[in-house]
């Protein structure tokens, strides 16, 4: 970890009777990109506009270089915002579109020039300085509401669902640029997405969060790979939650419909008998595997062909559990009807903290 440069401590954000954002608490480091990932109503983008100074925090601060910038208005923060609707103004050229802060600022024309020149280098739109956002595809606006934003030399960008407005294929190449321009700038990001591909794809850290809450703070392998929560494991990837009963928490043990199984590492001894426990499709193959791997005697109860993968799945007992095998001409998937063997890595199982399973 490098040194924190923005802080969210704490904070909470109530309208009337209604808490929409509860003890949110995060250090950013400086130049690091986190997404806030999480469904509509989750209080992602309440905390966001709490950073640029939209919205007032009921309770805790937020700080930026050291500086504490909660009172402080949106225009007093050095922070470059975009939004999901461009928000260009149409009366203006491109140019003037990005100039449009640094004129705010009292930059010189000399100044000003230079600096519309080298954004519209960077966005790669450099011949379109003196078009109008209507005579632009929807990518290319989104690009210079970018420009927009970055041409103040901000501390800090926000992105609020920038790309959500766009097509599947633009959104795509659009994100990778916009990754690689928060690079090449060095600029402290914070980027608000309901797209988990987008945030995997994209973060040094993703926090996810729900009801207002913070549910997980992690890179994108550990989000992926090791949700600590239930609503982490469902929403983040496709993944089956399996009810278990605990057998040797100490050992990892357990039993899935009578047969025994175990997780890499002990769970919480206070875990109740009742556990869920969470297994990504990808984890999972059919055959025994090696020595180490936990094996499920299974049914088949569905073939579905995905193109380059086949999702097979499979059911123990009542409960039915998803597994992924590549097409391959050589290897036939299963039939429905049959019973097979079905293998996953122990540290691949993940006892998940919260509820069990009902």
């Amino acid at each position: 970890m490098g040194e924190t440069f923005l802080s969210i401590e704490n904070v909470t954000k109530s309208f009337a009777q209604t808490t929409v954002v509860r003890n949110v608490d995060i250090a950013i480091d400086k130049g690091e990109f986190v997404s806030f990932l999480g469904p509509s109503g989750c209080g992602k983008t309440t905390t966001l506009r709490m950073v640029a100074g939209f919205e007032n925090p009921t309770a805790g601060r937020i700080v930026i270089d050291g500086k504490d910038v909660t009172d402080l208005k949106p225009n007093q923060r050095n922070i470059g915002m975009v939004f999901q609707s461009y928000a260009l103004f149409p009366n203006m050229t491109v140019a003037q579109n990005i100039a449009f802060g640094l004129k705010v600022a009292g930059a010189s024309s000399a100044d000003i020039a230079a600096r519309v020149k080298e954004m519209l280098g960077i966005i790669k739109l450099p011949d379109h300085g003196g078009r109008y956002p209507f005579q632009l595809s929807g990518g290319q606006q989104q690009r210079v509401a970018l420009a927009r934003a970055l041409a103040v030399k901000p501390s800090v960008l926000l992105l609020d669902e920038p790309l959500s407005a766009l097509d599947a294929k633009i959104r795509i190449s659009l994100r990778a640029e916009i990754r690689a321009i928060q690079r090449e700038l060095g600029i402290t990001t914070i980027y608000v997405t309901h797209d988990q591909e987008e945030a995997l794809s994209m973060s040094d850290r993703i926090v996810v969060m729900n009801e207002g809450r913070v549910e997980q703070i992690g890179t994108p392998v550990e989000i992926y790979n090791q949700p600590r929560t239930r609503f982490v494991a469902s929403f983040v990837g496709t993944l089956t939650i399996l009810a278990a009963k605990a057998v040797d928490a100490a050992k990892g043990t357990m039993s899935l419909d009578g047969q025994k199984i175990r997780a890499g590492k002990p769970f919480p001894a206070s875990a109740s008998k009742n556990i869920s426990v969470a297994l990504r499709p990808e984890a999972i193959a059919l055959g025994k595997g090696d020595d180490n791997a936990n094996r499920l005697t299974v049914k088949v109860v569905n073939v579905n062909f995905l193109g380059s993968i086949v999702r097979v799945k499979v059911r123990s007992g009542a409960q039915d559990i998803s597994l992924d095998m590549f097409n391959q001409s050589t290897t036939a998937p299963p039939k429905v009807g049959e019973q097979v063997t079905v293998n996953f890595n122990p540290d691949d199982l993940v006892v998940l903290d919260g509820q069990p399973q009902a």
